[in-house]
């Protein structure tokens, strides 16, 4: 035996006695996994298999899956049955690892449809003990491939997000490169080269079991309606190592497009190129979609592809208009629409209640979108808000005299109220006038019913809120 595999050999026997001597003090994952982390283990190129069969790195990636959440694969085992026969499941998985007799199962494919309506989305979700040795060979992995990745990659990579993405590009826009190649790639995940993205990691991982590992969970197979379907192709959208993969596969992308010295910002398979003319954008278009098709050996989606002014374009949900940063009309028509499912019509549904809801759903939608440059936009969404809350309280009143004895308790004048009541309109032309907005004002909602409203927060990026923005 090499010195290197009796210092690794040792090394490993002291972590399985300490892991052993935690076990039986305390039962629980939670403290084993406290106390753990104060042990370290040696990690080389050469010896990530060894890593990776250890019960703390397994454990390691089990705390993600867990915190990631999601549900059953095709065997059926949730996070709370996993977590409660914890210790038996690692140490069954580190055993058949070791003795290579662990094979990935098939995924249970899972059909959803696209937030655009334009078609649907196929994902694919891994048993939890796939997820957990996928997780953990990302987790061995990302150190090593995250410094090779290009600095205008900004999708699924730590400490970085969609929001520096969009400021990226604004500021490619506002350098003079207002024109966009807006580069859409066909069913990316579906349509990855396998044999391609394993030779890449070829490249730069040493460990070949570690590699062979990978081919087989790529090759694992999809289960639909009880039949598996080989995967020859692509990298399952919805397990844990895909994301890391798929910047394997289209790091090959950057490197293309930083050697003809073009300015880009890529989120994961959405690209935008910034070029000066729409000449030379057409040029970058051709040239690019070339490369995929031949070297990539992916396809791009024509008909969502485009050579457009950055005002036409939209990137990651937000628009750039003469420069400043916009809510896409896209992205706001979506927006109304989930407004509209979170208040449905004929329903008896608390007040109270249909406000938590919004409240969940419009905290974290304007943390994202809040990077508009026009809150006139977010005021828009929330004025839409109340009015269809307005329409239900309308809707919930048995008769218009209900209606008319409500409006005038709430400080309506009783002219102003029949007027209101009994003109005839029906409730959505009601819930929009005068007499409404006394009786159930903008105040009201925020400060009685606690409605979220994010448009009067004065950011340091925001124009003034009278200001407006036409979106294509």
């Amino acid at each position: 035996m090499r010195l290197a595999e009796k210092k690794l050999y040792h090394s490993s026997e002291t972590y399985t006695s300490q892991l052993d001597t935690i076990a039986n003090r305390r039962n629980g994952d939670t403290i084993v996994q406290r106390e753990l982390n104060l042990i370290h283990y040696p990690i080389g190129s050469k010896y990530l298999f060894e890593e990776l069969c250890t019960e703390k790195r397994l454990l390691e990636g089990w705390r993600e899956v867990r915190k990631n959440r999601g549900t059953s694969g095709i065997d059926g085992q949730t996070i709370e049955s996993f977590k409660s026969r914890l210790q038996e499941e690692i140490k069954r998985l580190k055993q058949e690892l070791e003795n290579w007799k662990y094979e990935p199962q098939p995924v249970r494919r899972v059909e959803i449809p696209k937030a655009d309506g334009s078609g649907i989305r196929l994902l694919g979700v891994p048993c939890i003990r796939d997820r957990i040795v996928q997780t953990s060979i990302k987790q061995l992995l990302e150190p090593i491939l995250e410094p090779l990745f290009s600095e205008h990659s900004y999708g699924f990579r730590p400490g970085k997000n969609q929001q520096q993405a969009v400021e990226a590009a604004q500021k490619i826009v506002q350098s003079g490169k207002s024109y966009v190649v807006d580069i859409d790639l066909e069913q990316f995940f579906d349509r990855v080269n396998q044999d391609r993205l394993m030779g890449r990691l070829s490249k730069v991982i040493e460990d070949k079991r570690i590699l062979k590992l990978i081919g087989k969970t790529l090759r694992s197979g999809v289960m639909k309606d009880g039949i598996i379907i080989p995967t020859s192709e692509g990298t399952t959208q919805g397990s844990p190592l895909s994301p890391l993969l798929s910047n394997v596969v289209l790091d090959e992308l950057d490197k293309e497009i930083e050697k003809r010295g073009l300015e880009y910002c890529r989120f994961a398979d959405d690209c935008n190129i910034f070029a000066k003319t729409p000449k030379a954008a057409e040029r970058i278009m051709t040239s690019i979609s070339k490369f995929i098709g031949k070297k990539l050996k992916l396809s791009v989606n024509k008909a969502k592809s485009k050579v457009a002014e950055s005002s036409m374009v939209k990137f990651l949900g937000m628009t750039i208009v003469g420069g400043a940063l916009a809510i896409s009309r896209k992205s706001l028509n979506l927006a109304m629409k989930k407004v509209k499912e979170l208040t449905p019509r004929g329903t008896h549904e608390k007040l109270e209640e249909t406000i938590k809801r919004i409240n969940n759903w419009y905290r974290g939608w304007s943390n994202y979108y809040s990077m508009t440059q026009y809150p006139s936009q977010l005021k828009t969404v929330e004025s839409h808000v109340r009015r269809r809350l307005r329409s239900r309280i309308v809707g919930q009143q048995k008769s218009k005299r209900n209606l008319f004895h409500k409006l005038m308790k709430r400080g309506v004048s009783r002219v102003l109220a029949a007027r209101t009541v009994y003109s005839n309109h029906k409730k959505w032309a009601v819930s929009c006038t005068i007499a409404m907005g006394i009786a159930y004002s903008n105040q009201w909602f925020i400060k009685d019913m606690n409605l979220q409203i994010r448009s009067n927060e004065n950011r340091a990026q925001w124009f003034d809120i009278k200001k407006w923005i036409r979106v294509t």
